[in-house]
C-alpha cells in the first residue's frame, strides 16, 4: 500500500486509478477536479466546502444529517416543469417526452447557428465541444435504441462519440480530431432521432413492460444480455436532457466571452 504522508503531490494527474479504501486525512483540495469518478459508501468528515460545484447523481447523500438527493431534484424540477416528463410510466408519457425532447433541442440548434462555427468546435472547461456533444447523443440512440431495442449489433456511424471512459472496442469509433460541420452532424442526429421517434409512436404497454432481446457482436450496451425496454428510453431520455443543459451552459460561456456571433441565425431544426 502506497504512502503519502507530507508529500507535495500539487498538479498531479490520476487517470483509471484505483483508490478503493483509500484515506484522506488533513489533505489540501483546493482547484482540484474530478471528472467520471465514482464515490460509494464513502465518509466526509471535518470538511470545509467553500466555491464548491458539484454535478452529480445524488442517492442517498447526507450532508449535515440531511438527505439532499429529494431537495435537488424537487429544486430542478421546479426550475425546469418539463424536467418531470422525462420519467414518463406510459407510452403515451414517452411520446410526450420524446415531443418535449425535440422542441428544447430545436431552440438549442437555432441558438448555436448564432454562433462562429468554429465555436462549435470548441471545449470549454475541458467539456466536449457543442458538437461533439451532439455526437454521443448520436451514440446514445444508437446504442440503446437501434441495437439495444431494435438489435442492430453494429449501428454506429463513424462520427458517433462514445462516453469518455468508455473501453476501446473493435467496431465502435471514437475519432476525436473530426471537425464535421454542424449540417453534416445534424443530418445524422435528424436520422438516429427519427429511430427514437418511430419507436415511441409505436410503443405498447406490452413492449414497455418488457426487455430487449440480446444481440452478439462487441459494442454497447453489452452483448449476450437483455434489458427492460422502459430502462433502454429512459436511458435516452436522460442523455437528451441532460446534454442539452449542458450544451446551453455552454453557449453561455461562449456568449460571455464575446466571440459567438457568425452572423448566420438561421433555423434548422435538429
Amino acid at each position: 500500500m502506497a504512502d503519502f504522508t507530507r508529500q507535495d503531490l500539487s498538479g498531479a494527474r490520476f487517470e483509471r486509478v484505483d483508490l478503493i479504501g483509500a484515506e484522506f486525512r488533513s489533505v489540501d483540495l483546493t482547484g482540484v477536479r474530478f471528472r467520471g469518478v465514482l464515490l460509494r459508501d464513502a465518509t466526509l468528515r471535518g470538511m470545509e466546502m467553500r466555491d464548491v460545484e458539484i454535478d452529480a447523481e445524488l442517492v442517498n447523500v447526507t450532508v449535515n444529517g440531511v438527505d439532499i438527493g429529494p431537495l435537488v431534484e424537487a429544486e430542478l424540477d421546479r426550475r425546469h416543469p418539463d424536467r418531470a416528463k422525462m420519467r414518463p410510466t406510459d407510452p403515451a408519457g414517452f411520446r410526450e417526452a420524446w415531443d418535449v425532447v425535440e422542441r428544447l433541442w430545436d431552440g438549442t440548434v437555432r441558438r448555436a447557428r448564432a454562433f462562429d462555427p468554429a465555436l462549435l468546435h470548441e471545449s470549454v472547461n475541458g467539456e466536449w465541444s457543442f458538437t461533439e456533444t451532439l455526437r454521443h447523443l448520436v451514440f446514445a440512440t444508437e446504442s440503446w435504441i437501434l441495437r439495444g431495442i431494435l438489435g442492430d449489433p453494429s449501428p454506429w456511424h463513424e462520427l458517433s462519440l462514445p462516453w469518455d471512459g468508455m473501453p476501446d472496442t473493435p467496431g465502435v469509433p471514437r475519432d476525436r480530431a473530426a471537425r464535421p460541420s454542424l449540417d453534416e452532424v445534424l443530418e445524422l442526429r435528424r436520422d438516429r432521432m427519427a429511430s427514437m421517434r418511430e419507436v415511441v409512436d409505436d410503443l405498447t404497454e406490452e413492449q414497455l413492460a418488457g426487455d430487449t432481446k440480446p444481440v452478439d457482436g462487441p459494442g454497447w450496451p453489452p452483448a449476450g444480455r437483455s434489458f427492460p425496454v422502459r430502462e433502454c428510453l429512459l436511458t435516452v431520455l436522460n442523455e437528451e436532457w441532460e446534454h442539452r443543459l449542458y450544451a446551453e451552459r455552454d453557449l453561455t460561456a461562449l456568449e460571455s466571452s464575446g466571440r459567438e456571433s457568425s452572423g448566420t441565425g438561421r433555423s434548422v431544426a435538429p
